[in-house]
């Protein structure tokens, strides 16, 4: 039987909103095209089925928390079209940038963006939906005070081992030293997830690179590539 999660206080948001003003091509993609691709925030009590928000039958769904500029969802998009991927971001330049990469791919029908911040969608999907979840270079609030910020921990944890399908696959990419220490401590300690990485250092061919993990190591900082498996309930 599929439960949900009661859908009480939202969640509260620390980051940016914005950046620099947005060109004349993304506020265009934002008025144009991100309509037909957004997912409107559920209310409360309300349940979705993610499957249906794809015209098309998917054999498999993923998610992508915080997409950045969307490098990464846009090329799985491409070379997947028979999954549906719902990446959620708040930033707004940074979905200006995926819509112009889905544009220039033809990449939209297998892809749904929630424009806000993705822990208020949770609460409405049902158990077990997703075969892989992608949670690539966060802000890794490094210091001690904001640890609580940090996405990878806590209740975000059970929720992604609710949502998860038995044998799918959470990825979790940063180049942050303390990110790095904080994110094993915090997955070592769940029994739901088994560690799939044999070398941290190394990343699969199907893990293309990002912009954010383009700057880290060009700045001198070395990645961690982070596998992880739902162990059956």
């Amino acid at each position: 039987m599929t439960t949900t999660p009661p859908h009480d206080t939202a969640p509260r948001f620390f980051g940016r909103r914005k950046g620099k003003p947005l060109r004349q091509t993304g506020r265009g993609l934002m008025e144009s095209l991100l309509p037909r691709l957004a997912i409107a925030e559920p209310a409360p009590g309300q349940t979705l089925d993610p499957a249906a928000l794809f015209p098309a039958s998917c054999r498999a769904l993923w998610l992508e928390v915080g997409f950045g500029g969307g490098e990464h969802l846009a090329w799985q998009a491409a070379r997947n079209p028979d999954v549906g991927i719902i990446g959620g971001e708040v930033f707004q330049n940074g979905i200006a940038s995926l819509l112009g990469h889905l544009e220039r791919d033809g990449a939209t029908a297998n892809v749904r963006i929630f424009p806000e911040d993705v822990r208020r969608l949770f609460p409405a999907l049902p158990d077990a939906c997703f075969e892989r979840v992608f949670v690539l270079f966060p802000d890794p609030w490094p210091k001690t005070r904001h640890a609580d910020r940090r996405f990878i921990g806590g209740a975000n944890l059970d929720q992604l081992a609710r949502l998860l399908a038995d044998g799918g696959e959470v990825r979790i990419g940063t180049d942050d030293a303390v990110y790095k220490a904080w994110a094993v401590e915090q997955m070592a300690a769940r029994p739901e997830f088994e560690e799939l990485s044999s070398d941290r250092s190394v990343k699969p061919a199907d893990w293309p690179q990002s912009r954010y993990e383009a700057k880290a190591i060009a700045q001198g900082r070395a990645p961690l590539y982070l596998r992880y498996r739902r162990k059956a309930r």
